[in-house]
């Protein structure tokens, strides 16, 4: 709050509307909406309208049916929905105004993404990605450290997931449909891109199930890989990112367990960039839009060797 004189001046906080009723929008979008400094979690929209009733009694929001008038209800949007149903209403939702906090990936193809970036380009909005990791502060404390060291050759990150087991609340469709390449790897590829550098090429392979292999170029010379898969057992569960170099080795400190509280730094950093009129973020959507680049260029690899049949 800040002092005019005598009379304090307040702030109006943001007005959000949450799109989604499923698993993440109930246990880290809710709460973390309703959560939030200078956040006003007040409508919500989603396809199962007695699960939009169930939340939005429990947070007394204002639940909707139709999507425009959803969103003139609000001034921005968090979306928890499969990628492709985020992607079409995010570029409604731009186009009407709407600053976006997004889910990676911010889209199924390279076309779609582009089509969103520029929506909120054109409309001068904000529109943050929520890559989990890139919103806790002992991944940031790392990033930075790792960047005063410098010197890295090379990184490796590997995310045995079991997301696709009978009894995971995320074995959802679309994860059936894409594997971890989709649903891993965009936060491996942005936390590696984040320490090496951008990502100017990719090589891409595939194993049994979802499992990929991917081999990353970075524009300062540095290489990586990452393996990812959503096909691991309970028991093999694991995930670790490590760079390498003079310096010896680093390995990145794991995603948190808390996203509710990362997410509520995602807000916050929205709502500041939002009004002071200073888009820049390096998790916004142009940055979704680059890491979904490399991913459309790995998955067409992989088709393209499945139809030659070499994998």
């Amino acid at each position: 709050m800040r002092q005019l004189g005598s009379r304090p001046l307040r702030i109006r906080p943001l007005r959000f509307g949450l799109v989604g009723t499923g698993h993440w929008a109930r246990i880290a979008h809710a709460p973390a909406l309703s959560s939030s400094d200078g956040i006003e979690l007040s409508a919500i929209w989603g396809r199962d309208q007695r699960a939009v009733g169930d939340i939005a009694s429990k947070y007394k929001i204002s639940p909707h049916q139709d999507f425009d008038a959803f969103l003139a209800d609000v001034d921005a949007v968090a979306f928890a929905v499969p990628p492709d149903v985020q992607n079409s209403l995010a570029v409604r939702a731009a186009a009407s105004g709407k600053h976006l906090l997004l889910e990676k990936p911010i889209a199924l193809t390279a076309a779609d993404a582009d089509a969103l970036v520029e929506a909120v380009e054109a409309a001068g909005v904000v529109a943050l990605v929520f890559f989990t990791s890139q919103f806790q502060v002992d991944v940031r404390t790392w990033l930075a450290d790792v960047a005063t060291v410098g010197g890295w050759v090379g990184g490796s990150a590997l995310w045995l997931g079991s997301a696709l087991s009978p009894d995971s609340p995320f074995n959802t469709p679309w994860r059936r449909d894409k594997g971890g390449l989709w649903d891993l790897a965009p936060h491996l590829i942005a936390l590696l891109w984040a320490s090496l550098g951008p990502v100017t090429s990719v090589i891409a392979d595939a194993g049994h199930d979802d499992v990929v292999h991917l081999i990353l170029h970075h524009s300062g010379g540095a290489s990586s890989v990452l393996t990812v898969t959503l096909a691991a057992s309970d028991d093999a569960e694991f995930g670790e990112v490590c760079l390498w170099g003079s310096a010896g080795r680093s390995t990145a400190p794991r995603e948190s367990g808390d996203a509710v509280a990362a997410l509520r730094t995602a807000l916050i950093e929205l709502a500041a960039c939002a009004r002071s009129g200073k888009f820049a973020h390096r998790c916004d959507a142009a940055f979704g839009r680059d890491v979904t680049l490399v991913i459309a260029d790995a998955e067409a690899q992989i088709a393209a060797r499945r139809q030659c049949g070499v994998t």
